[in-house]
């Protein structure tokens, strides 16, 4: 049994999408509303909290492998529960910026997560994504009432990658031997920046879609009262503000662990241009 926790996320529902169309041991989505989780045929939708870590003792029941996307609860406890449960082998999902900006709280919290798996006792498979494609459903609103977008940095390009790409690896890892003990940086196939992903959205819609570019100061004037001052300081360092030659380098891994390339930011952007209409 394979447990995805975050089953109706980004991440989480492209795994159990995946995981269930290919023929692999059963698969179990944790939700917090199993009457609204929406999970495909066959995939056991059990309720639990990452929060009150005791409320997942009948998901992990019969458990031998958890995917894990940390910070949405108690992750020592959680993994102690996993451990105690008898799971035998966690997929963590991490970020890059444990390497590129680990002096980002962030980033410390992400490394911390991370040691505390390598010390469990159980198996464990690493994935460090770097900024997701998804991110631009940010501009949604926007593009729906035909504002233009307005970001910072706007010719600063990052490799961004495709959640289902982090699926991917995911469902490799947790189906397929040789990935124990690895740690994987995950990226997309190319460099794009904000104006290029405006671009690639305004083609799947049919239509131009504007870029304003506006200073730090007005994006920070803008993130804090959702973010805090400390995390916008963060996020827009990611940006553009603190990039660095290894967040923007583009890895293969993608395709050396599944065999598949890296989906590009255009695909995304066809995939998801409803959210923009």
């Amino acid at each position: 049994m394979i447990l995805v926790t975050g089953a109706t996320g980004n991440i989480g529902s492209a795994l159990v999408r995946q995981l269930h169309g290919s023929g692999v041991p059963p698969v179990r989505g944790l939700t917090r509303d199993a009457a609204r989780a929406s999970l495909p045929d066959g995939v056991d939708a059990v309720e639990g909290d990452l929060v009150r870590p005791a409320s997942l003792k009948p998901a992990l029941d019969g458990v031998r492998s958890l995917f894990l996307v940390p910070g949405m609860g108690a992750d020592a406890d959680v993994l102690t529960a996993a451990r105690q449960a008898g799971v035998e082998h966690v997929v963590l999902v991490s970020s890059i910026t444990v390497r590129t900006h680990p002096h980002l709280p962030a980033a410390a919290e992400n490394l911390a997560v991370e040691r505390l798996l390598q010390d469990s006792g159980m198996s464990w498979t690493i994935l460090r994504p770097t900024q997701f494609a998804s991110n631009a459903l940010w501009w949604a609103e926007a593009v729906r009432e035909h504002q233009s977008i307005r970001v910072p940095y706007a010719d600063v390009g990052l490799p961004a990658v495709h959640p289902a790409d982090i699926a991917a690896v995911a469902r490799t890892a947790l189906t397929e031997p040789g990935h124990r003990g690895r740690t994987y940086a995950l990226t997309g196939p190319e460099c794009i920046t904000p104006r290029q992903q405006a671009r690639a959205i305004g083609a799947a819609l049919g239509h131009e879609v504007s870029v304003e570019e506006i200073s730090r100061e007005e994006a920070h004037r803008q993130m804090a009262p959702f973010l805090g001052d400390r995390t916008a300081h963060a996020v827009l360092d990611l940006m553009g503000g603190d990039v660095n030659d290894e967040l923007l380098t583009v890895h293969d891994t993608v395709r050396r662990v599944t065999g598949s390339p890296a989906r590009s930011f255009r695909q995304w952007a066809e995939e998801n241009a409803a959210a923009f209409r």
